[in-house]
């Protein structure tokens, strides 16, 4: 695996080297501002960015745009706070990060979130993501307009993305819907697909942002 790590403080990027490091995880750079991470994820295309949000110049949300903007799916990225639950989070989740961490993660953490994020999957807890998204997202006629992907989404699709959108795993979709976890898990995949995300976090704004899901919206029986 190959990391990323982009933060403006060097005690940061050397902690987090020395850890990864220490796991086989080989980091290919550094970056100490936006800028220079969109330069080096060109140049080195990494599996994993570690994108600190508040740096000089261009921020980490600025340079996670410019990063996933560009078509790539090969790298992707994961945002490091010393804010838990702000807009700057939200922020970054609607420009196609995978999840973010708080500073303070232990090592542990830091290499179980990287596996994580590499193999495809999203780094926030279903219930995290609802409150954080039912504090920030707005509805944009735009956005439901202009995805319509969402025509495409068969009933059964539409409904589990209705409960995913509500913070549901997998097992919980199945158990409500009377579906094998598998199954479920299918679903969420040909949702992904057919919607061009990249992950349910992803999915969950869009259901919002469409309107398919309000906010404070009790969980669908």
């Amino acid at each position: 695996m190959r990391v990323l790590i982009a933060d403006d403080q060097a005690l940061v990027r050397t902690g987090f080297r020395l850890i990864l490091e220490a796991d086989d995880i080989e980091v290919v750079g550094e970056a100490v501002n936006g800028a220079e991470a969109v330069t080096a994820v060109r140049r080195l295309v990494p599996d994993v960015v570690l994108m600190d949000i508040r740096m000089p110049g261009t921020d980490g949300l600025e340079a996670t745009r410019q990063i996933l903007g560009g078509g790539s799916d090969r790298t992707k990225v994961l945002i490091l706070t010393t804010y838990d639950l702000d807009q700057y989070v939200y922020a970054a989740l609607t420009a196609g990060a995978s999840g973010f961490l708080l500073k303070d993660v232990t090592p542990e953490h830091l290499v179980a979130s990287v596996h994580l994020v590499r193999s495809g999957d999203a780094l926030l807890a279903p219930s995290i993501t609802r409150r954080l998204i039912e504090r920030f997202a707005q509805r944009d006629e735009s956005k439901a307009l202009r995805h319509r992907g969402l025509a495409e989404l068969t009933p059964r699709e539409l409904e589990v993305l209705q409960q995913l959108a509500t913070g549901l795993t997998n097992a919980e979709i199945a158990g409500r819907l009377g579906l094998s976890p598998t199954t479920v898990k299918t679903h969420v995949a040909r949702i992904l697909s057919k919607l061009d995300l990249r992950d349910r976090v992803q999915a969950v704004v869009l259901a919002y942002e469409t309107g398919l899901i309000a906010p404070g919206a009790p969980r669908p029986e």
